[in-house]
């Protein structure tokens, strides 16, 4: 049981059975403390249950944890690569108790794990302990009878561990492996306790106390265990090596170094070596737990690393990408353990060789231009500032490279001037950006962006996280503190909810802590990675550095990645059925919904709708992993990728691929691939189903659908089926049979519409039933042929063409029909063309018009037509046109 997969299950295996849960390793970039950068210890994930704010259904738990200490005040990164023992990736074995064991039984647990599980001789161990922690000391004599000797009483603040200035703390207990008299150094608390001879290899604090200000302590009501043990040294002590570079987990990847650079670890190459095997795994577990490099914060520590181990490995002679070359090495080893690097291996790939790419061009093209800078100059002068910025702003050559180029030959860079010049890059961007027609109101973004930095977005992977207030706004200016019923935008260092862009809505959720609650109803992203969350403070106080649970509203998250993944796969559909021509130019992805702008001359038809539904719903049956991978904009765009319309760009964007295509020239290759910064399902069955419920104009050559997803579309498709199931049983057929059901009542009706049409006609020129032959007879007024007609039921539209047929039939004269329909009166003059030199159809009309109540008319001297309210005098309507031609 020496190697280290062996060993971290052996730790797990024996306290499981002593009643522990195995807990799985939390992420690397921790979610419940925003004070720090990465997880760097075994209880950052279990710090609220700690502190009493989480409970958990266990009370004692076991976790090998992932832990990364290579940014903010935990950073070991200079070290790493020269020393026996510093790494940036490290796992922590730990053990922990809530409540419930305490210091005797952990004594017990430790010391039985490692002299009967592990076989460690017990005569090469000993044991620090607090100095007022008397307890622990005879502790240690009773359960593994250790002579005083070597329970060794330390008075400092190395055996007193505390969570803050505030907050639970207690004593430690250090556990020491003495590695030989061959090796220098002293126990601890001895004058060379700094050598290498004897080496810590587990701690364990036992938490039995609440500090509640500098001066006042008080006693745990359940005290708790909190034990790490590094896996790297327990392993060099296992395999009986005194270098944890020497285990069998280093020993693979170094000779994967080897194979990739074609160079032996031997003599100077050994710390380059030493540095890419570590370095290749903080890289691999932090690009699988969602970070990404970038110029800021978590992405900018991980560009660190992966540039260093770049560096060492074009020392070493790479003159192209090998870094990822070694990380199935890394996954063969490590990937059974943490299954997370295996999901991720094709992301952290792609990363790796872009980051590479870039870094050799960057770095050859800017130690050239450097070494022009600095031609002549000596040790102990410095490089212009104004110089080392315009290598950084113009040719992407960073600071910190800039400065470990130069420190071998003495040469400082004036950081004054170069901070300087970096402010009035930054004023120039400010001026810039209020020109561009933003609101006067959203310039308090900027300053604040300066100050506090771009918000780490979480989303991708947790919709739960803590983050610390950096700046509240309210009423267009910067606050400290804000009390409840008070309208506010609130900026955390770290955050899981999405800020509006690419045409997907912001998160909204809820914010709490220390008794406050903010209910967030928008998120937007502001100022270049600014993300500005507004909303309400409905109870307690917030205040400017308070720490904040942040939790993002699942349910419309979820609704907004199924309809967001969703506009991916209609895209594609649109694409395969329409044409290659179709190309995005908007959406809208909300909760309920999905809006999906496109470029197309015409309508769709149905059955083309029909075919990119079916196209989108084959793919969701795949339930198909969503993959996402970071690539360099051209090669993206070159591997088929997407660019979506109003989107700008980085020289680095995320890709995101969906679904293997079934049929087609794409049939066995990957179905979707699009640059994408939003939020997707991790599977395509997550979204359900799609449906289009609309398509429609939205301009010249612009089409769009409109479409809803999982419950919603299913819940639209039971309405619509209710309809159908509905108008069947009115039909009294059956639903299968409704549609052509109401297809044959239709065209009934417009046959006996048109019958009743004719039946009109023939009535209005034949006269009222009972009349008499001869009824429909004209009237001669002074030598002018009339004929005037009251039609109920008739509607105006229909009058004009009866008035026609009897200006035909008269040859020459004069026709007033008033119609009476819906409550409403219509009157029609004709004039037959040989008399509209003496007969205005218009002036007629209007005479007509003023007796049923209506405001005159319009049309043409031979047709003009009117309306009125007054239905009862349509007979007084055709009189007075009859009236005015007795007249002439």
């Amino acid at each position: 049981m020496s190697g280290v997969n062996e060993i971290r299950s052996a730790f797990l295996d024996y306290f499981a059975r002593e009643g522990h849960e195995k807990v799985a390793s939390s992420p690397l970039v921790p979610r419940n403390d925003p004070t720090l950068m990465f997880t760097n210890a075994g209880m950052v994930q279990f710090k609220n249950v700690f502190t009493g704010l989480e409970k958990r259904d266990y009370q004692r738990a076991v976790t090998s944890q992932k832990c990364v200490r290579a940014g903010g005040k935990h950073n070991d990164l200079d070290n790493v690569g020269y020393t026996a023992r510093h790494h940036t990736f490290f796992e922590m074995l730990g053990n922990f108790s809530f409540g419930d064991y305490f210091k005797e039984r952990a004594i017990e647990l430790a010391w039985n794990l490692i002299t009967r599980e592990y076989a460690i001789p017990a005569d090469r161990l000993l044991v620090t302990v607090y100095s007022e922690d008397e307890e622990a000391a005879v502790l240690w004599r009773k359960i593994a009878g250790l002579s005083d000797d070597r329970i060794i009483r330390i008075a400092t603040s190395d055996n007193f561990w505390s969570m803050g200035e505030t907050g639970p703390c207690g004593p430690c207990s250090e556990i020491f492996y003495d590695h030989g008299e061959g090796i220098p150094g002293g126990p601890p608390g001895s004058p060379d306790e700094d050598g290498d001879r004897f080496i810590e290899i587990w701690n364990l604090v036992f938490m039995q106390y609440e500090q509640l200000s500098a001066s006042e302590r008080v006693d745990l009501p359940r005290p708790s265990i909190d034990t790490g043990m590094g896996l790297e040294r327990i392993a060099a002590v296992l395999q009986g090596v005194h270098d944890n570079y020497d285990i069998d987990l280093f020993r693979a990847l170094i000779a994967s170094v080897e194979s990739a650079v074609g160079s032996r670890a031997e003599g100077d190459a050994v710390a380059s070596h030493r540095v890419i095997a570590d370095h290749i795994r903080a890289t691999a577990f932090l690009i699988a737990d969602g970070v990404l490099p970038s110029n800021e914060g978590r992405g900018y520590v991980l560009r660190r690393i992966m540039r260093r181990a770049m560096r060492h490995a074009k020392l070493l002679g790479a003159r192209e990408p090998v870094l990822y070359k070694i990380l199935p090495t890394l996954v063969a080893e490590m990937g059974r353990a943490y299954p997370e690097l295996v999901r991720a291996e094709a992301l952290i790939s792609e990363t790796l060789q872009l980051e590479e790419k870039r870094f050799l061009q960057t770095l050859d093209r800017g130690l050239s231009l450097l070494a022009d800078a600095t031609e002549g100059m000596n040790a102990g002068e410095r490089l212009s500032g104004d110089t080392a910025f315009k290598l950084y702003d113009t040719y992407g050559f960073p600071l910190d490279l800039t400065q470990d180029a130069l420190r071998p030959r003495g040469i400082a860079v004036d950081l004054d001037a170069f901070n300087t010049a970096m402010e009035r890059q930054k004023a120039e961007a400010r001026a810039s950006w209020v020109g561009s027609g933003e609101s006067s109101s959203e310039n308090i973004w900027f300053p604040v962006r300066d100050r506090v930095g771009a918000t780490e977005f979480l989303g991708y992977d947790t919709e739960r996280a803590e983050g610390a207030v950096v700046a509240l706004v309210a009423d267009g200016r910067e606050i400290e503190t804000v009390e409840a019923g008070t309208d506010v935008a609130v900026i955390v260092n770290q955050t899981p909810f999405y800020g509006e862009s690419g045409g997907q809505l912001g998160d909204s959720g809820t914010m709490r802590g220390e008794g406050a609650e903010i209910a967030i109803a928008d998120t937007q992203k502001v100022a270049n990675g600014l993300f500005v969350h507004r909303g309400k403070v409905t109870k307690g106080r917030v205040r400017v550095g308070m720490a904040l649970d942040l939790e993002v509203d699942h349910c419309r998250r979820t609704g907004i990645r199924a309809n967001h993944s969703a506009t991916h796969l209609l895209h594609e559909g649109l694409r395969e059925v329409l044409g290659s021509h179709v190309a995005q130019k908007g959406s809208l992805v909300a909760p309920d919904r999905l809006r999906f702008d496109f470029s197309h001359p015409k309508p769709l038809v149905a059955s083309e709708i029909a075919e990119v539904e079916r196209l989108a719903n084959r793919i969701i049956l795949q339930n198909a992993p969503v993959d996402t991978r970071l690539m360099a904009i051209d090669d993206a765009i070159a591997s088929g990728a997407m660019a979506l319309f109003g989107e700008k760009y980085g020289d680095e964007v995320r890709v995101v691929s969906m679904g293997t295509a079934e049929e087609g020239a794409k049939a066995g290759k990957a179905y979707s691939i699009e640059l994408c910064g939003g939020t997707h399902v991790r599977a395509t069955g997550d979204i359900g189903l799609v449906h289009v419920v609309g398509e429609s104009a939205v301009g010249a050559g612009v089409r769009r659908l409109e479409a809803l997803t999982g419950e919603a579309a299913r819940a639209y498709l039971n309405e619509q089926d209710g309809r159908v199931r509905r108008m069947a049983a009115a039909l009294k057929v059956a639903p299968a049979e409704a549609a052509e059901r109401v297809e044959a009542l239709v065209e009934e009706r417009r046959r006996l519409e048109r019958e009743l049409a004719e039946a009109k006609k023939r009535l209005a020129m034949a006269g009222e039933p009972g009349a008499g032959e001869g009824a429909a007879a004209p009237k001669d007024i002074g030598g002018v042929a009339f004929l005037g007609r009251v039609l109920d039921g008739v509607a105006g539209k229909d009058l004009k063409g009866l008035v026609d047929e009897a200006k035909a039939q008269l040859g020459s004269g004069i026709v007033v029909f008033v119609g009476i329909a819906e409550g409403k009166a219509s009157v029609v003059v004709g004039v037959t063309p040989d008399l509209t030199a003496r007969f205005d159809a218009v002036a007629l009309v209007r005479e007509a018009s003023a007796a049923i109540g209506g405001k005159g008319g319009g049309g043409r001297p031979d047709m003009a037509q009117a309306g009125g309210s007054e239905t009862g005098n349509a007979a007084a309507a055709v009189a007075a046109v009859e009236a005015v031609l007795a007249a002439a």
